[in-house]
């Protein structure tokens, strides 16, 4: 045990109690796969759009190139039932809108943002409670990050083109979903 954890608990640290058992739950719903590939990322983004609801907020972590813009493409592209819909990078435009039938996609680019405020011109809180929220480089969001969200973490794999994935579900009705999810991921 750490010096600063023996502190805490000598001083009874009730706040922080919740803050474990929090984290402790979060982490035993993880569900972590290994990617061989673009396909596979690609078959995972389709999965998780089948469980869509409006006011999801879907977190994308991981350096450049990681495959970030490729998830939220193929989970557009799924949830729009068209795996031809265009679906371009929004790095320079930071947001882009997809008003997709059964419900709407706006895809967050937050790269160039220094300030959690500049997010809210963007409109970001109509797409929390509107729509589905794909957000890369979410750090930039700060205290403005929704309680109820999926972080996925995108790290590299054993070869080139591999990615481990780890999603870690934050709320009662991701993890309420990401429990129900069968099979491989």
């Amino acid at each position: 045990m750490s010096g600063v954890t023996k502190t805490l608990r000598r001083r009874g640290a009730t706040p922080y109690k919740k803050h474990w058992t929090d984290a402790i739950r979060r982490a035993e719903m993880e569900k972590t796969v290994d990617i061989a590939n673009q396909d596979g990322t690609e078959a995972l983004a389709a999965k998780l759009a089948t469980m869509a609801q409006a006011g999801d907020v879907i977190l994308l972590h991981g350096t450049l190139g990681m495959g970030k813009s490729a998830f939220c493409r193929a989970y557009i592209r799924a949830l729009a039932g068209n795996p031809d819909e265009e679906v371009p990078s929004p790095t320079f435009t930071l947001v882009q809108i997809y008003e997709l039938d059964p419900l709407p996609v706006w895809h967050f680019d937050l790269y160039r943002l220094s300030d959690p405020e500049e997010t809210l011109e963007l409109d970001i809180e109509d797409a929390f409670h509107d729509a589905v929220s794909l957000i890369e480089w979410p750090d930039r969001l700060g205290y403005l990050t929704p309680k109820d969200h999926l972080d996925i973490h995108i790290e590299p794999g054993p070869t080139h083109d591999a990615r481990r994935i780890r999603l870690s579900p934050s709320g009662a009705g991701w993890q309420a979903r990401l429990a129900k999810m069968a099979g491989p991921l």
